[in-house]
């Protein structure tokens, strides 16, 4: 059975990327992209490119995070009646397992509790090669329009 409220589509998701303004989004920006939809998971990928980087040339924990919470988020606002609600990050954490210097980072999310006000994701980052780089936690707070 699916969480989604109602059917959501590839498509639907790489709208959103640009934007209400359609102005971009820092999802353009990191390259990153929802590739897959399950009944009760969502995937997006991220090149782990030197754009992405810190100074020490590996992934920098920040891309990682905004990787899981960009994944989140979107699976987070599928979940509601986007017509009425909307939801945005509440709190979010992360545990950097593995550095990634390139390929491209998977991350998937699930819902651990989907609530009327609040909705909790966790997000499991892996690299090109299957290894889990990173494990994230993020709340979704549930906002009346």
């Amino acid at each position: 059975m699916s969480i989604w409220f109602k059917a959501v589509t590839l498509e639907d998701c790489a709208r959103l990327d640009a934007g209400m303004h359609e102005k971009g989004t820092l999802m353009q920006t990191l390259g990153i992209k929802i590739t897959e939809i399950g009944d009760d998971y969502m995937v997006a990928t991220m090149p782990a490119n030197p754009a992405v980087h810190n100074p020490l040339g590996i992934v920098h924990g920040g891309a990682n995070v905004a990787l899981a919470e960009t994944v989140a988020s979107y699976a987070a606002n599928f979940v509601v009646d986007f017509t009425r609600y909307y939801c945005v990050g509440q709190e979010i954490n992360a545990n950097h397992l593995k550095a990634s210097r390139n390929g491209e980072l998977t991350a998937t999310t699930k819902p651990i509790h989907i609530g009327k006000r609040s909705s909790v994701w966790e997000i499991l980052i892996h690299n090109s090669a299957g290894q889990l780089c990173c494990i994230s936690r993020m709340t979704a707070a549930v906002v009346e329009r």
